[in-house]
């Protein structure tokens, strides 16, 4: 009897799920086939390069959310700034269930998986300040003050979820995303 079919999002999620608690020296293939609904046979043939390949599968994973879920939202001139903003903003605080999950970027950044992923991790930030960036210029901010809005902004969500979690409460998180729209809203056109 063949197991049941996992699908990619489900089993991407799950092991994101394990990457962001875990990080990746501590996210054993026993952990993220567990989390995967495979048993490591399976895992390891969807993957045959195993953690590295898991890891560079999920950052690509999340890659493709933002760039839908964010990145196309700052860039859609058929939406007023204001209304870009608010979308990109629930979308942030949807990723993050609210300030209760931690950041893959994050949960990469420390140790063997910020060797190994230095240059997808640069670039996810990258995305990040872009869209941001250039929702600052839509709304008429200059390209120093919009630059240092889209950098303030991967500050805030990154700032809010550590102290979130450190604290064991949501409200930093809820006010870091607050803030983020109150410093938009400041000059718009």
């Amino acid at each position: 009897m063949r197991p049941p079919k996992v699908e990619d999002q489900q089993l991407l999620e799950g092991l994101m799920g394990v990457l962001r608690s875990k990080g990746y020296d501590g996210a054993s293939l026993n952990d993220l086939a567990s989390s995967s609904g495979l048993k490591k046979a399976s895992l390891y043939h969807r993957f045959p390069g195993g953690k590295k390949e898991i890891a560079g599968a999920v950052l690509q994973y999340v890659s493709e959310w933002i760039d839908s879920h964010i990145k196309q939202i700052l860039f859609n001139k058929d939406l007023p700034p204001a209304e870009r903003l608010g979308k990109a903003i629930q979308n942030i605080d949807a990723l993050y269930d609210r300030g209760n999950e931690i950041c893959i970027i994050r949960a990469l950044s420390m140790d063997t998986g910020i060797t190994l992923f230095a240059e997808q991790l640069k670039q996810g930030t990258t995305q990040w300040i872009e869209s941001f960036k250039s929702l600052g210029l839509d709304m008429g901010f200059t390209e120093a003050e919009a630059q240092k809005k889209a950098l303030q902004v991967i500050i805030n969500v990154q700032g809010g979820l550590v102290v979130s979690k450190a604290m064991g409460d949501n409200a930093p998180f809820e006010h870091a995303l607050k803030g983020i729209l109150e410093m938009y809203q400041l000059k718009e056109v």
